[in-house]
């Protein structure tokens, strides 16, 4: 089956073209065990235009993941939404690559980037709710004493003599 990303640059009409519709969670290429799963397909409406040596994408994306909480590392939804989406495309002429573009590596690392580097529940915005590990981690604030005068020389003094 022919991936609606696969553009063939010779017959993109002057004005670009729209693509609209859905790619299954497997569009993600996500393995079992990565702490990210898509739940939902990829959502998108793209305009694609040629402009000189690159191709230009615009719309939007969206998805629901199942992100694995840097805090208490449960699993909560995140829907991404990229909204104003815009992505840019080399076209290396002379090649085969200047008959036929494939958008799918560029559209797939472009969403799963924009996903929360370090997740925390409480950023889920499917079904909002607070982290179980609220508060358990706090800094200690207590600040660090000062070494015993019976120390000896320290680890500072050590270390200067050996240069």
């Amino acid at each position: 089956m022919r991936s609606p990303f696969q553009i063939d640059l010779r017959s993109l009409p002057d004005g670009g073209l729209r693509l609209t519709g859905e790619e299954a969670p497997a569009f993600f290429d996500l393995s079992p065990e990565d702490t990210i799963q898509a739940e939902s397909p990829l959502s998108y409406d793209l305009n694609v235009e040629r402009d000189g040596g690159e191709v230009i994408v615009t719309g939007s994306l969206e998805a629901v993941f199942s992100l694995e909480c840097g805090r208490c590392l449960e699993r909560f939804q995140h829907r991404l939404h990229l909204r104003r989406y815009r992505g840019e495309l080399a076209i290396e002429e002379g090649s085969a690559k200047d008959s036929t573009i494939n958008l799918t590596d560029m559209l797939r690392e472009d969403t799963l980037v924009a996903l929360p580097s370090y997740p925390r529940c409480e950023d889920g915005n499917v079904r909002p709710r607070q982290c179980p590990a609220e508060g358990k981690f706090e800094p200690d604030l207590d600040p660090v004493g000062d070494e015993p005068e019976h120390a000896g020389t320290g680890v500072w003094e050590a270390l200067n003599k050996l240069n």
